[in-house]
């Protein structure tokens, strides 16, 4: 057990740690107070004031954390304006978040999740430049027999170039994109002589692991691939390569996930792999025992996923305030309370929804439920 609260609590610790400053960072530089900087909620484990009045703390529940702005009493105190102006005086009222011109409170949100995408595309522009990228081609070893990939058409020496008109750039990318297709068909872009082909393969959905002893659904075209002439291509890039190959992989990691979760909306994916902090922190110290390099990649597809989730429209996450910006850019006002309330109600339910739901799946995982 231990062996996984520990690289859970660091990797957690680390990326909210960077959301949360993302979001200190703009405040100060707009000059918005900020009272408290919290890791975690509920009782304060330890902590300390700094020169500027901040409260930098570690709480009890590892779960989060948040950053408190001077003045901010409540979530829908921007529509009410008049009271606050009658409350504060001149040299407080320059603190006020709730005061801001509306592109700075943007960029004070915006903040938390520009940090977590900072945070991944750092991690991987030094993972290419001090231990390198595979380039490796892909080409098919064997198909097997009345596999998909037969069935559509694969053959044993194609190179395989694209997947679902992602370009396959290494031989670790194509066990990647599988898993991340959501069609009922996979689109593979071949090379066979001379030839480019696209071939239609439909996958089956088949019980396996996810190489760590985790169960999982996964989409199994039926092929065993090699390297291109037996060739192994692992290069340490420079700063430009690095930079590039480093924000294309937030960029896809990003796009993925959205396309992935609206499949799962539309019932087309499975939801069975959608994992709380139950499972985060199982695979967490499963993946620690690979190494640090394979815990602080997984800290940077972790890092995207918070960003990503924060920025859902859903009141209560950074997305939700921005929504309410937006509203508020269009109307040339606030939202009134009572429909910024509203909002947040139904951001609760859903919030809470998806946590029961992701609950569940984690003790399923764990053999508790069938």
């Amino acid at each position: 057990m231990l062996s996984y609260i520990v690289p859970f609590l660091i990797l957690i610790l680390v990326v909210v740690f960077i959301h949360e400053y993302g979001h200190y960072y703009f405040a100060r530089k707009y000059g918005v107070g900020v009272t408290d900087f919290s890791i975690g909620f509920g009782k304060e484990l330890f902590g300390w004031n700094d020169k500027s009045g901040t409260r930098w703390k570690i709480c009890a529940i590892p779960l989060g954390g948040y950053v408190k702005f001077f003045g901010d009493r409540n979530v829908y105190s921007q529509a009410d304006h008049q009271e606050i102006l009658e409350k504060y005086n001149e040299e407080e009222r320059e603190k006020l978040f709730i005061l801001k011109p509306l592109y700075q409170r943007v960029l004070i949100v915006f903040g938390g999740p520009l940090a977590n995408f900072l945070l991944a595309l750092v991690i991987f522009f030094s993972i290419y430049i001090f231990i390198g990228k595979d380039f490796t081609p892909a080409v098919i070893n064997e198909v097997q027999k009345d596999s998909p990939a037969m069935i559509g058409g694969l053959k044993a020496e194609d190179v395989i170039l694209e997947i679902d008109g992602n370009e396959v750039k290494s031989i670790m990318e194509v066990s990647k994109f599988i898993t991340m297709s959501t069609g009922n068909f996979i689109d593979f872009k071949i090379k066979r002589s001379y030839d480019e082909l696209i071939l239609k393969v439909k996958p089956n959905i088949v019980e396996g692991d996810d190489g760590l002893g985790n169960k999982i659904n996964k989409r199994m075209v039926g092929i065993k691939l090699g390297a291109y002439n037996n060739k192994v291509n692992h290069v340490k890039l420079g700063p430009a390569q690095a930079l590039y190959h480093a924000g294309y992989e937030v960029y896809f990691v990003s796009v993925s996930s959205l396309k992935y979760i609206g499949a799962m909306i539309l019932g087309k994916a499975d939801t069975s792999q959608l994992g709380g902090p139950i499972r985060i922190a199982k695979i967490s110290g499963q993946v620690a025992t690979f190494g640090m390099l394979a815990f602080i990649s997984m800290m940077a597809y972790i890092s995207i996923s918070l960003g990503l989730i924060n920025l859902f429209p859903i009141p209560m996450l950074d997305g939700g305030h921005l929504m309410f910006y937006a509203f508020e850019k269009v109307l040339g006002r606030p939202l009134s309370q009572k429909t910024q309330e509203g909002f947040f109600r139904i951001g609760l339910f859903l919030l809470l929804s998806l946590m029961f739901f992701t609950t569940f799946n984690d003790l399923k995982d764990l053999g508790l439920f069938r």
